[in-house]
């Protein structure tokens, strides 16, 4: 498969995709040791005790864009999958990819900076365009073999 441009082109985009949400991930460990925040008992004992086993806005902020991400990378990574081996154009491909990743990216800035809003919604939006795309590219190439 990987002699397949496409799929290659995919394999790239996706594994940066996955290396922004293990980011993702390592910032909401950090803002959680940062604001003493943690989710299990045996965590904050080691940290300074059960007041800091609690909540924080901070955290659950983090932990939403993380949650956001596996929401829609996951679906990505299938799409881009049997998209690159139904033959689509290595420039139209890589513009789907491309597209995906920089509004994920923005959407991730977005979530974790507080940008004014409707910057996420917006760059949520822009990164449904092109999974929708691939989406119904997919159903029509494989409805020609149903």
């Amino acid at each position: 498969m990987i002699g397949n441009e496409v799929f290659s082109c995919f394999v790239f985009y996706g594994v940066l995709l996955v290396i922004k949400m293990y980011i993702i991930a390592i910032i909401t460990g950090q803002v959680r040791l940062r604001k003493k925040a943690f989710a299990n008992p045996e965590d904050a004992l080691r940290h300074g005790g059960m007041q800091y086993y609690r909540e924080d806005p901070d955290v659950e902020r983090c932990r939403r864009a993380h949650r956001n991400d596996l929401e829609n990378i996951i679906p990505f990574l299938f799409l881009g999958a049997v998209y690159s081996i139904i033959g689509p154009s290595l420039t139209v491909a890589r513009f789907h990819f491309l597209v995906f990743l920089l509004a994920r990216v923005v959407h991730s800035i977005a979530y974790l900076f507080v940008l004014r809003a409707p910057t996420r919604s917006l760059a949520y939006i822009v990164g449904q365009i092109p999974c929708i795309s691939m989406a119904l590219q997919i159903l029509i190439a494989v409805a020609a073999y149903a």
